[in-house]
Parts: structure tokens; C-alpha cells; sequence
């Protein structure tokens, strides 16, 4: 038997932009895009770790309440949600070829614990860590 997280979600305000953001800035890719009404799953996947896919999830019902659903909106514009962490082979150019393409970063990389990592936000304000691999 096989066992192991398979799908890590995080809340977007919009999933029409967040698909925009994550496919053409990051060069994720889409993995499953379905309706049930008004409910959508919609996850993407880095293509270098087809195993592992990111849900991009609007807060609201039938998942939780519309009070819920607000409260959530409102944290994630605010930065409020953990970090996400980007692994990359070279953070400097990565942050170069993504700062051009438009993302807003909150950190330029930086040396530090043997490494270098630089920050950013996605179109939803969920942060991420860009951390380059040693």
C-alpha cells in the first residue's frame, strides 16, 4: 500500500487569476480543472514534480460557511497564511526571470543559512519562500 499527500491546497481569491499567475509566471501546469456547480477543483503541478499538485481553492461553501469563507479571504490578502516554498536551482536567476515576468516580490535574495532565498506574493497575497537548493 502506497501513502503519502498527493494534493496541498491553498486559498485564492480568484482561481481564473491565480491559474494565470501559477501556469504562465511560475511555469507550473495545469493538472485537474472540474466543476460541480458552483464548486471548482482546480489543481496545478510543477513539471519537474508531477506527484505532488497545488490546489488552488476559493474559500466559500459547501467547504465552509460564508462568514468562514470572508474571514479566509480577508487573512490571505493580508499575508496572514504560512509560506509556501519554492525550491530552485539557482535563486538569483530565478528571481531575475520572475521579477521581469511581474511577480512582486517582498524580499531580494539574500545570503543566508548557506543558502539564498528571496520572497514573494501571489495575485491572492499567499507569500511565498524562493530558497535555492544546496
Amino acid at each position: 500500500m502506497s501513502q503519502g499527500v498527493a494534493t496541498i491546497g491553498i486559498y485564492v481569491r480568484d482561481q481564473d487569476e491565480a491559474l494565470a499567475f501559477y501556469v504562465e509566471k511560475l511555469g507550473f501546469r495545469v493538472h485537474t480543472d472540474a466543476r460541480n456547480g458552483d464548486y471548482r477543483w482546480l489543481t496545478v503541478q510543477h513539471p519537474d514534480q508531477p506527484s505532488l499538485q497545488l490546489g488552488l481553492f476559493v474559500p466559500q461553501p459547501p467547504t465552509v460557511d460564508a462568514a468562514t469563507a470572508q474571514t479566509l479571504r480577508e487573512l490571505v490578502a493580508k499575508g496572514a497564511m504560512p509560506p509556501l516554498v519554492l525550491a530552485v536551482d539557482d535563486c538569483r536567476a530565478a528571481y531575475d526571470r520572475m521579477h521581469a515576468g511581474g511577480v512582486e516580490f517582498t524580499q531580494e535574495p539574500i545570503e543566508r543559512y548557506g543558502s539564498v532565498d528571496a520572497g514573494f506574493r501571489d495575485p491572492s497575497g499567499n507569500g511565498w519562500k524562493m530558497i535555492q537548493a544546496r
